[in-house]
Formats: C-alpha cells, sequence, structure tokens
C-alpha cells in the first residue's frame, strides 16, 4: 500500500503571533525586524549547510529542529507573496524567486496564484509549479507528486491561514522565538475551527526557541 502524505505547517512566530514584521517590501520581505525571529535557525549547521556556505553552524536542540524542517518532504506548496513581490500577471517571467539559481528545496514547489505561467525548472531538482485553481488543486497536485512523502506549506501566513481554516493540516510545528514584532502578518487570525483536532504531541525548547508540535488526532 502506497503511504498517504501528511500536509505539513513548519513555520516560526514571534511571541505575539506574527510570521512577519509590518512594511514588508522588496528590500525587507520579513518587514521590519522579521529577521530576529529566524536567528535560531540561522545559526544552526543544518541551515548553513542547506542555504549558506556550509562551513560551522551550532548544534544540539535547535540544529536537530532545523534540519527535521525537511525530513522526509516530498512536495511543498508556497503562496505567491514567498515566491516573491510580484503583483498583477507575470509580464516577461523575470522574476524567478529570492533563493538564486539553486533554491534550498530539492523537490517541486507548488505556487498559489492568480495568474498562469508555465513552470519553472531551477539547479538541484527544484521546479516550481504555478497553481492557479485554489489550495485544494494545488493540495492534489501535490501529495501526487510528493509519491508518499509529506507536503510541507513553506509560507507564507496568508497561506498556512487558508490550509489551517480549511481542516487541511496533518502536523503543524510553530518555533515562537521571543521577538516582540507589535504588527505585521499573523499566523492565527481568522482560522475558525480550523485548529480543531490539532493535538500537542511535543514540546521542547532552548534559551532561543521553543518549538511546539501539533498533529491532527487519528492521523
Amino acid at each position: 500500500m502506497t503511504p498517504v502524505s501528511k500536509l505539513r505547517v513548519n513555520i516560526t512566530i514571534s511571541l505575539d503571533g506574527y510570521v512577519a514584521g509590518p512594511e514588508q517590501s522588496l528590500e525587507d520581505p520579513l518587514g521590519k525586524g522579521g529577521e530576529a525571529l529566524h536567528t535560531w535557525m540561522v545559526v544552526t549547521r543544518s541551515f548553513r549547510e542547506q542555504h549558506a556556505s556550509g562551513e560551522g553552524g551550532t548544534t544540539g536542540l535547535d540544529d536537530e529542529r532545523a534540519a527535521a524542517w525537511n525530513e522526509n518532504v516530498g512536495a511543498g506548496i508556497m503562496g505567491r507573496n514567498m515566491f516573491g513581490p510580484v503583483r498583477g500577471p507575470w509580464g516577461d517571467d523575470e522574476w524567478r524567486g529570492w533563493w538564486g539559481d539553486n533554491p534550498p528545496y530539492h523537490y517541486p514547489v507548488f505556487v498559489l496564484t492568480h495568474h498562469p505561467r508555465p513552470p519553472l525548472e531551477m539547479e538541484g531538482g527544484t521546479t516550481f509549479h504555478f497553481v492557479t485553481d485554489g489550495i485544494e488543486a494545488a493540495l492534489e497536485r501535490a501529495s501526487a507528486a510528493a509519491a508518499g512523502k509529506d507536503v510541507v506549506i513553506g509560507g507564507g501566513a496568508s497561506t498556512a491561514r487558508q490550509y489551517l481554516r480549511a481542516g487541511l493540516v496533518d502536523e503543524l510545528e510553530v518555533h515562537v522565538s521571543p521577538v516582540l514584532l507589535g504588527g505585521g502578518e499573523r499566523l492565527f487570525d481568522d482560522i475558525g475551527d480550523g485548529t480543531a483536532g490539532l493535538e500537542l504531541v511535543e514540546l521542547v525548547a532552548s534559551p532561543a526557541v521553543a518549538h511546539y508540535r501539533f498533529a491532527r488526532s487519528g492521523a
């Protein structure tokens, strides 16, 4: 029997509930103060191996949580704002994402958008597919591409909220950073009873961040 994909959300938020600060822009994609959310992660060895020089970095609990981010992942879903700052029709398709020629995903990523665009094949095994017919269609395509592995939502907050509101998330891992942003984009606004059935199954913490993992009961 082919394993069934789980849909996972893995996201860092501030102590006051924001996943990005105010005034997001091309120069400041995480908003004012938003980069501080991810300090716990960017110093880890696992993050540096995947995103930076591949040298150095901290080990221990936070490194283990960063490494687990991509365990058993076969496909991803993200919102258009996570892919880039372009609005409206894609124009000449010049924008190819924030990550350069070799994005850190290395699996198919399905981008929610209202404007069609041909698939964008990048180095390292990442291909961006642009989905115009909604979150259920994106999940169906991502699950098929994952071939039994899990599907992870890469962000942003709006995309995570849509899947939470629809009750489609099987596992939610929230990393709470001791940062107060005071404004920006929140994760848990307007999701109704979308978290019903998600139960806390793990809570561990380091001096830098608290890691909460919720799983849907019976999943």
